[in-house]
């Protein structure tokens, strides 16, 4: 088997890059462990991934609050009851819904009657408009609430199972991982296919069976006619804090939202906290997104400020990455099952499955069953 790889290096969405030894990711990402396919596939202990809080800070106008899930963070049981929004009653209508995503296989939630995650959420009060909301946005890339229902409630029975996290060399480790042992052609961009050759600027290559696993866009150009999803964007800034990790979310690797939406970020997190060897010398590692590319600076660092409570004017950027395509949309009737073959050629792809890291390692099982199964 022969990899024909575009790019300088495997890994699609999933990259990391080395700037003056920092390590950042190319877009805020994290890899949970929850997943079925990353169980199945990925070799964990070796990624040695480093955990994030499971819940969010939430700092508003009202102050800043730890809300977790007090099974995994027992001391956040105080701050979460006290300060979590809403009544008692929803916040226990919620907790009894998550606990109750994670029962049984999640294949049954597929079966669900689906309709937009706000209207079904909406019964949670204001825990969805000030905790899941905000959150769900920097997830999905999306903050209308608009998307997929049965989608939102796999992604959280993830969340409920398994606490997310980053390999501590950088999410580019897992791709590496998959990688290793194949061979791989890199730089190597096709410019068209059949279900039997795959043409390069320099030959053309000949094979049983051809496998397009790429992102929407490129497997529509080489595919035309596939039924490919919307690509949702975002940019996420890397700063370098002028304070250590210490100084920061009280040293804790949480990710901070605001639930008054008082600027474009949609979340802020201190990824030093949790991977110290993705920064240097002790200083603060910060990543932070907000929807879309085209976002003022200006209103980015007055964010900054708002989310962590001090001033970040002199922090400084390492990267900025502004991703046109960052996951596939997913609104309701979205089928997570799509076919294998489009006119012969086997496609592969988290838009193929469920928009996210999971979908993508599921699709390749899919297509690698398929395939075996073509040429036995």
């Amino acid at each position: 088997m022969v990899v024909l790889e575009a790019a300088d290096a495997v890994g699609g969405r999933v990259r990391s890059e080395v700037v003056d030894g920092i390590t950042v990711d190319r877009g805020f990402q994290l890899l949970n462990p929850a997943y079925p396919e990353a169980a199945r596939v990925l070799d964990l202990d070796a990624l040695h991934l480093r955990s994030f809080v499971p819940g969010v800070l939430l700092a508003g106008r009202d102050g800043r609050h730890l809300v977790a899930d007090p099974r995994r963070r027992p001391s956040a049981l105080l701050t979460s009851a006290l300060h979590a929004p809403g009544s008692r009653l929803a916040q226990a209508r919620f907790a009894a819904y998550a606990v109750s995503l994670a029962v049984g296989n999640g294949h049954r939630l597929l079966g669900r009657a689906d309709t937009e995650v706000g209207a079904a959420y909406a019964r949670f009060g204001a825990l969805t408009d000030r905790v899941l909301a905000p959150f769900l946005a920097g997830v999905l890339f999306d903050d209308s609430m608009a998307s997929s229902r049965r989608f939102v409630d796999l992604l959280l029975r993830t969340f409920v199972l398994g606490t997310p996290g980053v390999p501590a060399r950088g999410m580019q480790a897992m791709p590496d991982q998959l990688a290793s042992g194949l061979d791989v052609r890199l730089v190597t961009p096709v410019r068209a296919v059949t279900s039997r050759t795959a043409v390069t600027d320099e030959t053309t290559w000949h094979a049983r069976a051809v496998v397009v696993a790429t992102d929407p866009g490129g497997a529509s150009t080489l595919l035309p006619g596939l039924d490919v999803a919307d690509m949702r964007s975002g940019t996420t800034w890397w700063h370098l804090a002028d304070v250590p990790g210490a100084a920061l979310t009280g040293g804790s690797p949480v990710l901070v939202v605001d639930p008054d939406r008082r600027g474009p970020l949609v979340n802020s997190v201190v990824v030093s906290n949790a991977a110290p060897s993705y920064s240097v010398h002790g200083r603060a590692l910060v990543a932070s997104t907000a929807l879309g590319t085209d976002v003022d600076e200006r209103a980015v660092i007055d964010h900054l400020t708002l989310l962590h409570g001090i001033d970040v004017t002199n922090w400084d950027v390492v990267a900025v990455h502004r991703i046109a395509a960052t996951v596939p949309s997913t609104p309701v009737g979205s089928s997570f099952r799509k076919p294998v073959q489009h006119e012969g050629i086997y496609v592969a792809g988290d838009h193929r499955d469920t928009a996210s890291i999971q979908g993508a390692l599921a699709s390749g099982r899919r297509i690698g069953d398929a395939v075996l199964a073509a040429l036995a």
